[in-house]
């Protein structure tokens, strides 16, 4: 843990989000087969801002931003981002997916294609970018992330954070309104956990949209604007991080800090 530290719009839903809210999540619910995994999950996100999604396994924080961009799919409620709503409709799916990159607790890269043609293809295939302009993109995000020197090497050649670093350009190669990423250092070993922070720390500060479920609480307190607590599929209890850390109201959240920062 660390101590410190645009677009083809497509169609819109008709009941745009309020104010300056680009995520807007209303008495969302999902089963498993009988398993009621999210409980009326209740959740608004404005443009800008940092969430940090924490609470013990099993409480749905995952398959929570996995329905964000519609990789699992709610049966009851409504879930809207950027003004268009995610529903059956293919094409919605599709507009939103556009706009919401996502990095996996495993990195999901194509093992036979470079770190190069890994960040080009989304660009390549689903915005119909010029391969000049997404090779030069391509090299603009693996800078930022510090590793342009990898770029014709291939992810098994990669350490583990190298390859999340990857994982994190290849997302933003798609220049995404909102990141969401799903436990991205658990994977990793101790020493590649920090390389990977600090490449998060300085893509939130950019001022990025940004959801992340961790556990990683120097993280929380270096750069969420909110931490929200998950237990049971049920928001338990959110709030700024010295309100979070400091004076946590509820017990379960009072439990999950003591047992996870007593490690």
């Amino acid at each position: 843990m660390i101590d410190t530290a645009t677009t083809d719009r497509g169609p819109v839903a008709s009941s745009a989000a309020g104010g300056d809210a680009i995520i807007r999540v209303h008495d969302m619910h999902k089963w498993f087969g009988a398993f009621h995994v999210l409980k009326a999950i209740d959740l608004t996100v404005s443009r800008g801002e940092r969430i940090v999604i924490c609470g013990p396994s099993g409480s749905g924080k995952s398959t929570f931003i996995r329905c964000i961009n519609r990789l699992e799919e709610h049966q009851r409620g409504l879930i809207e981002v950027d003004g268009v709503e995610l529903t059956e409709d293919v094409k919605h799916v599709e507009t939103v997916r556009r706009e919401v990159g996502m990095v996996f607790q495993h990195f999901n890269l194509f093992p036979h294609l470079t770190v190069l043609e890994n960040c080009c293809l989304a660009p390549l295939w689903v915005r119909k970018t010029p391969r000049r302009d997404a090779e030069a993109t391509a090299m603009q995000y693996l800078e930022r992330v510090r590793i342009p020197e990898q770029a014709r090497k291939y992810p098994g050649q990669l350490s583990g954070g190298q390859q999340q670093r990857v994982a994190i350009a290849r997302a933003l190669c798609m220049q995404p309104k909102i990141m969401l990423f799903d436990e991205p250092t658990s994977a990793l070993d101790p020493e590649m956990i920090k390389e990977v922070l600090d490449v998060m720390i300085e893509l939130a500060r950019s001022g990025m949209t940004m959801l992340c479920v961790t556990h990683e609480m120097g993280f929380a307190k270096t750069v969420a604007d909110r931490v929200i607590f998950m237990d049971g599929g049920e928001i338990v209890e959110q709030a700024p991080p010295s309100t979070f850390f400091n004076d946590p109201q509820e017990p379960r959240t009072q439990r999950f800090l003591q047992q996870i920062l007593a490690h």
